[in-house]
């Protein structure tokens, strides 16, 4: 049997400004914190929880790019 996958969540402006105002304060919100952001955002504590990993993913990858740029271009001191 064919397993069936959720339909995709889409964000609203709003809800991803508010997730990324979360994100900087934290990047590992418990389970009390998932169940207050799904709650003011609108969505089930389980997308929150998806979210936040798809959005640490991310931010992983910003930082190792990041990390390689600085190393290829080292900035000059005065």
């Amino acid at each position: 049997l064919p397993i069936k996958k959720k339909p995709r969540t889409f964000y609203s402006a709003e809800q991803l400004e508010e997730l990324e105002k979360m994100f900087q304060e934290e990047h590992y919100p418990d389970n009390e914190k998932r169940r207050k952001i799904a709650a003011v955002v609108g969505v089930t504590p389980q997308r929150i929880l998806v979210w936040f990993q798809n959005r640490r993913a991310k931010w992983r990858k910003l930082e190792k790019l990041s990390m390689k740029s600085n190393r290829t271009h080292p900035t000059l001191s005065a």
